[in-house]
């Protein structure tokens, strides 16, 4: 089971993941803007060309990462501007590490089926870090 960083950022994540792949070399193994999401979520038109996902392989390690829109929140801050994030084997153990991780916490974004095709939520825990539990099923949603 992987476990990743997935860093956010205030506006500069290309600049970031960019800088990052002059460092370590290959090439991002998925990048898409908020202009690639559905048209519903809210997202300012002076943000839509920020990036939504961006994964990168460093190592045998996923480095993952995304601008944070105004329309989800007040902007990130250094420390709490990254997430654990967790892909789990199936459904069923994805809520079970989701429920366990996010008791005493703050759940962000419920457990549900998203655009691109995982079961995904993120949380809080108790201690103030940051999660992302999901599940790749391969299938996105009609």
């Amino acid at each position: 089971m992987p476990l990743n960083v997935y860093l956010h950022f205030n506006d500069n994540c290309r600049e970031a993941f960019e800088f990052y792949r002059s460092v370590f070399g290959g090439e991002f193994t998925f990048y898409a803007t908020f202009r690639e999401m559905p048209e519903d979520m809210g997202i300012a038109e002076s943000e839509m060309d920020n990036v939504m996902h961006v994964s990168y392989d460093i190592g045998g390690t996923t480095l993952l990462g995304s601008d944070v829109p105004s329309v989800f929140g007040p902007p990130v801050e250094m420390g709490n501007n990254f997430s654990i994030s967790v892909t789990a084997e199936n459904r069923e153990q994805t809520e079970e590490f989701f429920s366990k991780i996010s008791e005493g916490g703050d759940v962000t974004m419920p457990l549900g089926d998203m655009f691109w095709g995982d079961y995904f939520g993120a949380c809080t825990d108790k201690f103030g870090i940051n999660w992302m539990i999901s599940y790749a099923s391969g299938e996105t949603p009609s």
